[in-house]
């Protein structure tokens, strides 16, 4: 008869915790401020286009306004920046945010 060996399970048995976003998710957006965000990445700017058209078309009441990070990092590293990013998501209801690569 050969060795016995003992099988493992590789999923820990865990307390569950229901997944949550860091913020409560709107309902609708439909009289609300949408925040587009566009990083400094060449297909950004097209791809939140897209995103504000289609919006537009599911909530015609929604209004846009936009961010631009020039530079990598820039909202992080340049305190000025990251005054005016933090001045300009108080007047927002969400954010949707596009990395262009």
């Amino acid at each position: 008869m050969g060795d016995l060996y003992e099988v493992l399970s590789p999923w820990a048995e865990t307390d569950p915790v229901p997944l949550r976003g860091i913020s409560e998710r709107l309902q609708d957006l439909s009289g609300k401020v949408i925040g587009l965000h566009a990083d400094n990445k060449p297909a950004a700017v097209p791809i939140l286009k897209v995103v504000e058209k289609r919006l537009r078309e599911l909530y015609p009441t929604a209004t846009f306004t936009w961010s631009y990070a020039r530079l990598i990092n820039e909202v992080e590293d340049n305190a000025e920046a990251q005054a005016a990013y933090l001045e300009w998501a108080k007047g927002v209801d969400a954010v949707v945010g596009a990395v262009g690569d």
